[in-house]
């Protein structure tokens, strides 16, 4: 499988990239599905627009200094620095900036932020899974040779498309957090178990990547990892005891 042309479409001489037409259309779509389910946790539709508003830039400002701030030898001007056309987004950056924006605003709003956490995560994985595709059209966050069937090539090498395997993750992971979210048995079940399973599977493929950021010796992306198991399984089991000992009461 041959990498395609990351150019989309040409509109008045400005070549939009499909990096940026994936990346915008997963949060749309996540923005929707969320407002079309906020009914369920008595959340208003009008406050996930409103979240939206602000957690989308800020996520990706966050996902653009986290990637900078590790690569940072390899840029040489603001422009460069503000330039994401070519790619350059850390995931993980864009949770965190994201999670600080959602307690802000809940905080101000008065709303449960772990109601509006459990709320939203489903559809932010399946924007990751969406938004996983512009590095395919970008040739970046691939992993090492292969001679597997489903290996794709870039630069003349055949490699393993992590890409497409965290892609896969991520869609069946929501999936599995929309089930979750029907039934949920306490508030913050659902992003605690995304905390968990996103986790486990960004460390494995994370070990087959050949451009990952990294701190020290270590791949900066498994530690996070690690520390996001350690927490997201923290937090797990103390909601839902707190959850239990309020329903004996």
């Amino acid at each position: 499988m041959n990498t395609p042309n990351p150019i989309a479409f040409t509109l008045f001489g400005f070549d939009v990239r499909w990096y940026g037409v994936l990346i915008a259309s997963a949060m749309c779509l996540a923005v929707l599905i969320s407002s079309r389910r906020s009914a369920r946790v008595g959340i208003e539709p009008d406050s996930i627009l409103d979240l939206a508003i602000w957690m989308l830039p800020i996520g990706v400002i966050g996902a653009r200094a986290y990637y900078v701030i590790f690569n940072s030898s390899i840029y040489h001007s603001f422009y460069d620095v503000i330039n994401i056309r070519n790619g350059g987004l850390a995931i993980h950056g864009g949770l965190i900036a994201g999670l600080v924006v959602l307690l802000v605003f809940c905080r101000a709003k008065g709303i449960n932020p772990l109601n509006m956490s459990d709320l939203i995560i489903p559809s932010v994985a399946l924007a990751q899974s969406i938004g996983r595709w512009g590095n395919y059209f970008n040739s970046e966050a691939h992993g090492g040779p292969t001679d597997l069937p489903w290996g794709i090539m870039v630069d003349g090498v055949k490699v393993h498309p992590t890409f497409l395997y965290e892609s896969i993750w991520c869609f069946i992971l929501f999936f599995v957090l929309s089930y979750v979210f029907s039934h949920r048995r306490f508030e913050g079940q659902v992003v605690c178990l995304y905390g968990v399973l996103y986790s486990v599977e960004r460390f494995l493929v994370e070990a087959l990547r050949t451009d990952s950021l990294m701190i020290g010796p270590f791949k900066q992306a498994q530690v996070i990892s690690i520390l996001c198991i350690i927490v997201s399984a923290s937090l797990y089991v103390y909601l839902r005891r707190a959850s239990q000992l309020k329903d004996k009461r």
